[in-house]
C-alpha cells in the first residue's frame, strides 16, 4: 500500500467515525432522559410503599433518605447526570424531580427539568 491510499482510508473512516457520532450523541441523550422518568416513577413506587408501612410521606426536610432508612430503597438514588433526586413533599403530595443534565431548575432539552407531576409517564 501506498502512502497515499493509506491516508485515504484514515480519512475514510474519519468521515464514517464522524457521521455515526452525530447519530448516536442525541440518542445518548434521550437514553438518560427515558432513564430519569424510570428512576423517577420506581421512586415514586418506593415512596408509596413508605406510605403504606408509615401512614404518611417523608416530609421535604427528611426527603428520600427517610425512605432508604426505612430499608426500601438501598441507597440514595442518583439521576443519570450524578445529581440526586430531589423529593417535595406539597401538601401530602409527593414529586420527585430531576433537575437534569446542567443539575439546575429550569433548561431545556437535556437540561430541562424531569419530574413526576409530568404528563409523560415511562
Amino acid at each position: 500500500m501506498t502512502l497515499i491510499e493509506i491516508i485515504v482510508v484514515i480519512t475514510i473512516l474519519s468521515l464514517l467515525m464522524a457521521a455515526v457520532g452525530i447519530a448516536v450523541i442525541p440518542q445518548l441523550d434521550q437514553a438518560k432522559v427515558d432513564r430519569a422518568y424510570l428512576d423517577i416513577a420506581n421512586i415514586s413506587n418506593a415512596l408509596k410503599t413508605y406510605y403504606a408501612k408509615k401512614g404518611n410521606y417523608p416530609d421535604t426536610g427528611g426527603g428520600l433518605k427517610a425512605v432508604v432508612d426505612a430499608q426500601i430503597l438501598e441507597k440514595m438514588p442518583v439521576d443519570p447526570w450524578d445529581h440526586e433526586y430531589v423529593y417535595l413533599n406539597e401538601g401530602g403530595k409527593p414529586v420527585v424531580m430531576s433537575y437534569g443534565k446542567d443539575g439546575a431548575p429550569g433548561g431545556t432539552e437535556s437540561d430541562a427539568d424531569i419530574s413526576s407531576k409530568d404528563s409523560r409517564k415511562k
